[in-house]
């Protein structure tokens, strides 16, 4: 079904301002008042206030937003929805925004179809509607996969690291970070790092190189490096300016566009400086193997920098992926954006041990071999409310095709994309998006805890990193690792896969 909108007409029926009061339906006059009357009536006090409601409130962040590739790919996808003059609208619609913005503040929906160069506009109801058909059978497969899960035969111990903080003045996390700034020739500004030196614990093999995702900060996983630290393992977390919380702050004041992809050739020269750095004697890094982690783009960089390349195909699957407009999986969104990124050649880090990556993407890009090709075991952790990197389609479908018997994911219940960077105290107001309780997700600070000890079991029984010939450059323990188990404690139950336990889950919700 096609709807045609007399423009006059939804004028004269949408009221003037926001709160004002609809009169009763009378008889309709029109086809468009007969398809009005046939809602009830607060949705079609709803649908005629939201054609007065603007659509975009904030001159110079909508303008940044229409500039970036990710929210062209959206509006046009939308408009595409949008018929003008019998052809698909989504071009139209993306410049007449942009020229309603550079001589309005704010617009509304009546604004964007007066301002539409043709006499006809027409919205596509049928795609509409099989649109959100699919993105409601995402949602419903994304409730299915809790109880799949519960049905797991997984063992109910809970994880052997499952103990209180080292105490004492060696051993206490609060005892910070060193800050330091490393000249690169990539930057005009030094780049920033923390470092926390190992203050307790037994002395470990590998030292942690922590990349947080897009808009966050070190001081978002300090409840990890701070933790780490106290058991013995030295962390060195990276600060990527131009990918950080202070560009989402600008983004967020119109005065850039949001970052995206386009950040990962510097993010990956971030990470290959301060080793060279660490090799020359330029600083002074950790001995012993390397374990990189990141969260969501700081985990992708992670995959990138251990030699993974995408495999071939990702155009043609984009333009598939992003046909559904992938609300309910917005890394895709990211995923595709890379196809217009010229990623450099990278040499892995020598004495890479393991990857540790939360809130983890990449189906897209690797489709077929998921992970499988890297030579080390790999961490993945998700939560079953992440709508940006969802852990049926990202999490597990890398885990799946893996036999390593060390590389896990643990998929935690009511856990967000978010849960790992809320800050104590941050609920008062202090945090940058103001995020509530359906993104962040149920008690974060319970999940920061649950996800700190399964990154500690899985660390601690690590083999050896791989010598540059292959083979393990000193003896790797045999038939350990973090098995599959369930993890319940008052406020959070979590899951931990082997590639198995994901094949098995994910067959079961094709």
């Amino acid at each position: 079904m096609v709807l045609p909108l007399p423009l006059a007409e939804l004028e004269r029926l949408a009221p003037e301002a926001p709160g004002a009061a609809l009169s009763a339906p009378m008889a309709p006059r029109s086809e468009m008042e007969a398809w009005l009357a046939l809602l009830d009536g607060r949705s079609r006090a709803d649908v005629l206030h939201l054609l007065r409601a603007p659509l975009l409130k904030d001159r110079s962040l909508a303008q940044q937003m229409l500039r970036s590739w990710a929210g062209q790919q959206v509006i046009e996808q939308l408009g595409d929805m949008i018929e003008v003059d019998d052809r698909p609208g989504g071009a139209a619609v993306v410049q007449t925004l942009q020229d309603l913005l550079e001589r309005q503040p704010q617009v509304t929906a009546l604004d964007l179809l007066r301002e539409l160069p043709s006499d006809r506009v027409r919205i596509d109801v049928d795609a509409i509607l099989s649109l959100a058909r699919r993105w409601r059978r995402e949602l419903k497969r994304q409730e299915a996969l809790i109880t799949q899960l519960r049905r797991l035969p997984l063992a109910g111990a809970p994880p052997r690291s499952d103990r209180p903080e080292p105490t004492g003045p060696a051993g206490s996390p609060s005892a910070g970070p060193r800050a330091v700034e490393l000249a690169v020739s990539h930057r005009r500004q030094p780049l920033p790092l923390e470092i926390w030196p190992a203050s307790g614990g037994a002395p470990r093999r590998q030292w942690v190189l922590l990349m947080p995702g897009l808009g966050s900060r070190p001081d978002h996983f300090r409840w990890l490096s701070g933790s780490l630290a106290s058991r013995g393992w030295p962390v060195v977390v990276l600060q990527h300016p131009g990918s950080d919380d202070l560009a989402v702050r600008q983004m967020l004041l119109g005065e850039r566009p949001p970052p995206g992809a386009e950040v990962l050739p510097t993010r990956l020269a971030d990470l290959q400086a301060v080793l060279a750095a660490g090799t020359d004697g330029r600083l002074a890094l950790p001995e012993g193997d390397l374990v990189l982690m990141g969260h969501s783009l700081g985990a992708l960089t992670a995959f990138l920098a251990a030699g993974l390349e995408p495999e071939p195909g990702l155009p043609r699957r984009c333009e598939r992926a992003l046909e559904d407009l992938p609300l309910t999986n917005l890394s895709s969104l990211l995923q595709c954006e890379l196809d217009q990124v010229d990623l450099p050649l990278v040499q892995p880090p020598p004495r890479l041990a393991a990857i540790v990556a939360f809130n983890s993407f990449g189906s897209l890009l690797w489709p077929r071999g998921g992970l499988a090709p890297l030579p080390v075991p790999v961490l993945l952790s998700g939560g079953t409310l992440d709508l940006i990197t969802p852990p049926l389609r990202e999490q597990l479908a890398l885990l799946a095709p893996m036999h390593s018997r060390r590389s896990r994911a643990v998929l935690v219940e009511g856990g967000s994309h978010f849960s790992v960077i809320r800050v104590e105290g941050d609920g008062d107001g202090a945090d940058l998006f103001q995020l509530g309780e359906e993104l962040v997700g149920v008690a974060p600070l319970a999940v920061q805890r649950a996800l700190l000890s399964f990154t500690v079991d899985f660390l601690e029984v690590l083999p050896a990193a791989p010598s540059p010939g292959g083979g393990a450059s000193g003896p790797a323990p045999e038939g350990r690792g973090l098995r599959p188990q369930r993890y319940r404690d008052p406020t959070v139950l979590a899951h931990v896969l082997g590639p198995a336990e994901a094949r098995r889950v994910r067959r079961s919700l094709r």
